[in-house]
């Protein structure tokens, strides 16, 4: 051997030695506190750790930080800005500062761009905050929290499902990797989409929508006749047959519809909200890159896409929301666009390798999507031209052929845990425990199936939009499991919610605010050494408010914006819908020109007689009140509408013409003088009792 060489090869061997020692040190130190998923959650979550003075780690799957936010979700989904505090703001801190450099226009002037977005300013000054942003910003940013608080992270490293969880006296003492690494810590925080550390750890959990009657709610489970946004078919001209030959079920089903017949109304399932990759596109030529044709393209599974062009549709760049620099934030918009409904039922659970073949399958439906609609002949002229003007940002996801590196699981495992939240808490029914955080965004479930009506037309089903009417808060016990099945470990994104308060509480601002305030309990069990379940309230809300999180809504619960009128700005006593008792399915809208504050609740038409609203108050004198109902009017309201007022001398009841507009400001009408005692409860009833038309319920005004 060369005398000079030998030497060198016993150097690279120590050398060597020395850095596998130190790998696998890492692999195995004991850290304060795990976080398994690299997504916003996450990222926050270990941010906050550490500025509590605690060791932590990020290990898993994500070769990326910050999963959809620095994806392609840069058109933020934030409802109310004011209740979003702590890190979360911090991060959109970050965001407006990064664009505050004229490096970061390199395609489009800052000025040009302007305040734009979400119904408020994107860009804003005072608060120095911005909420919309491109996908390599939103990356940027993470990376340098984990580079800023010196945090480790473990990138491609998929939890050992199977074996991979140690547990010992009800807590997790370790978890393994595929790779064989192994991470031991005294609190984990699963921040994953899919919650695969929470099952491995044998946390209960539920997959699906739960039925309507589980927790006591009326926009859970299957919801066939709900028709809400612009994802139906209800906005066409006319109906589309989902049969290869129109109109002949002996011909087969086209594609992407299925023939199952969708389940019972309000009845639970398996079936989760449609998945999608939110895509950042652009039409500035420099940056463009023009789509491909996809691997395993096949125009026929567009087929349904031709026929709802055909029917009118003409809404296919609705949702191609402008983030700067020329690009977009694309989403789902209308009855077959890029959400690939029915598609990823067993994602959740499925294996690590069937998980990767849904990825592709969506990849390649999008793909296919894009492609199709910018070359089919049979696709309107008019939008295939426009479509060709559009391509891949150059700039965006530039390892991964300039598509998103993140499928936006919008809906997956969710665990039953401490508490859960429900619509009845979002929509402030019922009171929600030991808030540490608070969402505001609409209740909102993408389709969930595609299926075939009794009449023989298509319909996909499950989308629903449903105002939460002001900012809520999120429970503490939502966040942990119960203390029986595991005392150390924090969900802040799968967490404890039935679907449809998981619709509202699954943006990724909210998921930021409880991964804070996860961390932060964490470090209190740790420093207590007690279980998550047993950290004191008042305590861990002190700490979370002296950082800045928002744990109540400061202003006024019954503040509107744009149409609604302010119960409180009204005479008498007035009732809101949302404090009414209901029967029967009654569905939120705001889609006329006046209401009282946040909406109106209207029957859909049924015309059972099963649709029941009632407005109950108590008056505090005795005397004569008159009674007015207030309702949006129009054309397709039934002029039939029995309304019966309870009193002190018996009932009375008065047939309202809905088509005809309220004669009280627009808004009102009366039903007349009625006598009432005091303190004794006054009712207003109304019915859908043979009703011929749309039966609507806004609110009840008592006048002495």
């Amino acid at each position: 051997m060369n005398r000079l060489l030998a030497p060198l090869l016993v150097l690279s061997f120590f050398l060597a030695t020395v850095h596998q020692g130190k790998a696998a040190e890492a692999a195995t130190n004991q850290y304060d506190i795990v976080v398994y998923g690299g997504t916003s959650a996450g990222v926050i979550a270990a941010v906050q750790a550490k500025k509590m003075g605690k060791s932590v780690v990020i290990v898993g799957p994500d070769k990326h930080l910050g999963g959809l936010t620095s994806g392609g979700l840069g058109w933020t989904d934030t409802g109310n800005k004011s209740v979003i505090g702590g890190l979360a703001r911090d991060f959109y801190h970050r965001i407006w500062k990064a664009y505050q450099h004229p490096a970061a226009w390199p395609h489009q002037p800052q000025t040009q761009y302007g305040n734009k977005g979400q119904g408020t300013l994107a860009i804003d000054g005072e608060n120095r905050t911005m909420w919309i942003f491109e996908p390599h910003v939103a990356e940027q940013v993470y990376e340098d929290y984990v580079r800023e608080f010196e945090i480790p992270v473990f990138r491609d490293e998929y939890l050992d499902r199977e074996s991979g969880v140690t547990m010992k006296d009800g807590r997790i003492v370790g978890i393994r990797m595929l790779s064989g690494k192994s991470y031991a810590g005294k609190m984990f925080i699963d921040a994953t989409y899919e919650g695969d550390l929470m099952a491995s750890a044998g946390v209960t959990y539920h997959v699906g929508r739960e039925a309507a009657a589980t927790y006591g709610e009326r926009f859970n489970g299957v919801q066939t006749g709900v028709l809400h946004h612009a994802h139906h078919f209800g906005i066409l001209d006319k109906p589309v047959s989902p049969y290869v030959v129109p109109g002949d079920p002996a011909s087969g089903v086209l594609p992407r519809v299925s023939a199952q017949p969708p389940g019972e109304k309000f009845a639970g399932d398996h079936r989760v909200q449609a998945y999608c990759f939110r895509m950042c596109l652009t039409n500035h030529e420099p940056n463009r890159v023009p789509f491909a044709k996809p691997a395993g393209y096949d125009p026929s599974q567009y087929e349904l896409l031709v026929r709802i062009f055909d029917a009118g549709f003409n809404q296919t760049f609705a949702k191609f929301d402008p983030i700067p620099n020329y690009k977009t934030d694309t989403n789902n918009h209308g009855p077959m666009s890029t959400d690939n409904i029915g598609f990823n039922y067993d994602y959740p659970e499925a294996s690590y390798e069937r998980r990767r073949e849904i990825i592709k399958e969506h990849e390649t439906y999008q793909q296919g999507w894009l492609y199709f609609i910018a070359n089919d002949p049979r696709v309107p002229e008019q939008t295939r031209q426009q479509m060709r003007k559009w391509g891949l940002a150059k700039d965006e996801f530039v390892d991964n052929g300039n598509w998103p590196h993140q499928l936006y699981i919008r809906e997956a495992r969710r665990m039953v845990g401490d508490f859960v939240m429900t619509e009845n808490e979002l929509l402030k029914r019922s009171e929600t425990p030991e808030s540490v955080g608070m969402g505001s965004y609409t209740m909102d479930s993408h389709n969930v199936q595609r299926y075939i009506t009794p009449e023989g037309h298509v319909q996909n089903e499950g989308d629903i939009g449903v105002s939460t009417k002001g900012p809520y808060q999120i429970a503490y016990g939502s966040l942990v499991p119960k203390k029986s099945e595991c005392e150390n470990l924090l969900v802040p994104v799968c967490v404890s919610s039935s679907h449809i308060a998981f619709g509202s509480i699954r943006m990724e601002p909210v998921f930021m605010i409880l991964g804070h305030s996860s961390a932060t309990a964490a470090v209190m069990a740790i420093d207590e050494k007690i279980a998550v379940q047993d950290v004191d309230y008042e305590k861990l809300s002190q700490r979370l408010r002296a950082d800045g999180q928002v744990l109540e809504y400061s202003g006024s619960e019954k503040r509107t914006t744009g149409k609604g009128v302010s119960s409180d700005q009204l005479k008498g006593i007035v009732v809101d819908d949302a404090k009414a008792e209901f029967t029967g399915t009654w569905l939120p809208s705001t889609s006329s020109s006046k209401f009282v504050d946040h909406g109106y609740v209207h029957d859909g038409h049924q015309a059972d007689g099963l649709a029941t609203m009632t407005f109950t108050a108590t008056l505090p004198k005795a005397g004569e009140y008159e009674v007015r109902v207030a309702y949006p009017a129009n054309s397709n309201r039934a002029s039939n509408v029995k309304i019966t007022v309870h009193h002190a001398a018996g009932s009375s009841t008065v047939s309202v013409n809905q088509k005809e507009t309220p004669a009280i400001e627009g808004l009102f009408v009366s039903l007349g003088k009625f006598p009432f005692d005091a303190n004794a409860k006054a009712t207003v009833r109304i019915t859908n009792d043979g009703a011929n038309g749309h039966v609507v319920a806004d609110a009840v005004q008592w006048l002495p």
